[in-house]
């Protein structure tokens, strides 16, 4: 099992993807534990600030050390657990990454907010992470991401084990197309080999396929693979 610990000011926010589908299973088989912890608790300020302006100017406010260090700290065995501040300037998360996390047995996940944080709360953390190149509110959602792809990797987690090693970005390849029922639809059939009932040919078609359509439409996949 994995234990997931997030610090956050918006816990209400992981609501919906805890309680439905795929993490709900995996929380009620206890294949994964998700605890959110509401850092604006642990400010000494009457009215509980977890934020302040930042010193030398400027717009914005500045999540301050205080809340996200005692919150940190009140965590059951944080001082073990791979602690994780959720940055732009973090390193990109992938697939390769989550194989990576999926290997700890406690990860702790720190959602920023506002302008950002104050310097020194990145002594604290043994990583940062940014799920992309662009700028979202919070670190909520990029929390979320991680939850989510860190747990498909987990034995028994889905449905099909063996979903996992044939989803996009598996050995740097995206997905080979799919096909369902109906065989015919508005003229556009099924390729033949699909249903050839050869599965040497099968898998033959699914491999190049999955190369040609990372070629296409992600090449720099194939540069990374090299």
């Amino acid at each position: 099992m994995i234990k997931f610990d997030c610090l956050t000011l918006f816990p209400e926010m992981f609501e919906g993807i805890l309680q439905d589908s795929i993490l709900k299973r995996a929380i009620e088989n206890n294949l994964i534990s998700v605890k959110l912890h509401n850092f604006r608790d642990y400010s000494k300020f009457k009215h509980h600030n977890v934020d302040d302006s930042p010193y030398g100017g400027g717009a914005g406010m500045v999540l301050m050390c205080p809340p996200i260090y005692d919150c940190l700290h009140d965590i059951e065995g944080y001082e073990k657990a791979h602690k994780i501040l959720l940055t732009p300037q973090g390193r990109k998360y992938s697939q390769t990454v989550a194989k990576e996390l999926v290997n700890y047995e406690h990860i702790i996940l720190i959602c920023g907010h506002y302008e950002g944080f104050d310097e020194r709360i990145r002594t604290f953390v043994d990583e940062e992470i940014s799920i992309g190149d662009y700028v979202l509110t919070g670190g909520e959602i990029p929390a979320m991401v991680i939850i989510d792809s860190v747990s498909r990797l987990i034995k028994g987690v889905l449905h099909n084990d063996d979903s996992a090693p044939i989803d996009s970005f598996e050995n740097n390849l995206l997905e080979y197309p799919q096909y369902t029922k109906p065989f015919d639809f508005l003229g556009m059939t099924v390729p033949e080999v699909l249903v050839s009932g050869n599965h040497q040919e099968i898998d033959k078609w699914r491999k190049e396929e999955a190369f040609k359509r990372t070629k296409e439409r992600r090449k720099d996949l194939l540069n990374d693979k090299q």
